[in-house]
């Protein structure tokens, strides 16, 4: 029999079992917490992670305020803002163009912190495309762009395209590319973009009458070959303008349109009694696309070439912008 004072078999089974209890809590609690940590992890793990651009639209401050957080370090913190820039367009789905604005704002702190870099006013230029507020806010970055490198002849070309091609802002676009064309490194088909502008809002005799000014001051060969082709596309283009006057007059006698340019001078309602000649010896003929007169030589008309979806978009966006300036 055990001897007095000694624990009996059912006391020492009672006391084991509380000491293994005591054993045994601490790390029932630490396998909890870790089975939890783990679920934490995998329900984080299966949430959508943020693009960049989402990232990006939580931390971007104003310019100045931007300047003011900087301490000194504006060039440091105009690189980080530029960073996040191109991991917006790079980690995007789909077309960049679409976080036009937040890629304004970016830009806008960079430019404003460290106004002499010199690719970012080109890139917001590029990539601010989806609305006509997104475009004027990157004329705006190109013109501060213009500011700081007045000599750069690709802010003002670029800031010229976007006045013409997203604004349809033809006389602004020939203010702004008419004293580029005279820069360092400009390319020869400059003051031929701008002759094309200038057909296009002040008439062919203008156009004419400032490529032979740049043709009678310039002796370089290859300046002249492209000034003699634009002069000769100006020749070309009268002559179907011609053709075109003649096709209204052939509606408003027969009641229909031509089925080739030939009817012209065909047939019971005929308007000419001869074709002009197609200067280069070529055909005229009716674009298959847009069924417009056009010479078989050059293929196209002596104005600036805009992609039927462009040209619908274009006015879309002038019809707000009239709807504005009124």
């Amino acid at each position: 029999p055990p001897a007095a004072g000694s624990p009996g078999p059912f006391q020492t089974s009672r006391h084991a079992e509380e000491g293994n209890r005591g054993v045994l809590g601490p790390s029932r609690r630490i396998a909890a917490a870790l089975i939890l940590a783990g679920a934490t992890f995998a329900s984080h793990r299966a949430l959508p992670s943020p693009t960049p651009a989402e990232r990006a639209a939580w931390v971007v401050p104003r310019p100045e305020t931007a300047r003011i957080a900087s301490l000194g370090f504006e060039a440091l913190v105009a690189d980080l803002h530029w960073l996040q820039a191109v991991q917006v367009v790079g980690g995007s789905e789909g077309d960049p163009s679409r976080h036009g604005a937040l890629l304004g704002r970016l830009i806008d702190v960079v430019t404003t912190l460290d106004p002499w870099v010199d690719h970012p006013y080109r890139f917001a230029a590029v990539w601010m495309t989806d609305s006509p507020a997104s475009v004027r806010h990157a004329n705006r970055l190109l013109e501060r762009g213009i500011a700081h490198h007045p000599r750069d002849w690709r802010n003002h070309f670029y800031l010229g395209f976007n006045h013409f091609f997203y604004l349809s802002q033809n006389e602004r676009a020939i203010e702004v590319l008419d004293p580029a064309a005279d820069l360092p490194g400009a390319p020869l088909y400059l003051p031929r973009l701008v002759a094309r502008l200038r057909a296009d809002t002040a008439g062919l005799e203008t156009a004419e009458a400032f490529l032979a000014e740049m043709l009678a001051e310039t002796r370089d060969p290859y300046a002249r070959a492209e000034y003699e082709k634009a002069l000769d596309e100006i020749r070309t283009e009268r002559r179907a303008r011609l053709l075109d006057r003649a096709r209204a007059e052939y509606r408003r006698r027969a009641g229909r349109d031509i089925e080739r340019v030939e009817d012209l001078v065909r047939g019971p309602h005929a308007v000419l009694k001869v074709l002009p000649p197609e200067p280069h010896g070529w055909e005229w003929q009716l674009d298959p696309e847009t069924g417009r007169i056009e010479s078989s030589w050059y293929e196209h008309r002596y104005e600036p070439q805009v992609h039927p979806s462009d040209r619908d978009r274009r006015e879309r966006w002038r019809e707000p912008a009239t709807a504005e300036e009124s």
